[in-house]
């Protein structure tokens, strides 16, 4: 859902820096002011808080699984399997 506001958000944005930039009184410098002051970083801060929790509950399982698997006492075992020999 967030995706879908900032989607529009910038959608916005990206028609007023339109509009000012072709307006008679408007500037080029002005629409870039606009995209980057009304659109990238309020939608960078809100994606980045938007994402915390999804962060911290990464950080948590990362370090659960960690814990998991050196408290069961057993020695890793080897990712690659031992060469066969033929009889």
């Amino acid at each position: 859902m967030t995706h879908v506001i900032a989607a529009a958000w910038a959608f916005v944005v990206l028609l007023v820096a339109v509009v000012q930039a072709t307006s008679p009184s408007g500037s080029v410098v002005g629409a870039i002011g606009t995209v980057l002051f009304w659109g990238v970083l309020p939608l960078g801060l809100l994606l980045y808080l938007m994402g915390a929790t999804a962060r911290i509950q990464r950080r948590r399982l990362a370090k659960e699984s960690a814990a998991d698997a050196d408290a069961s006492g057993h020695a890793p075992g080897d990712a690659v399997a031992p060469e066969r020999e033929e009889p």
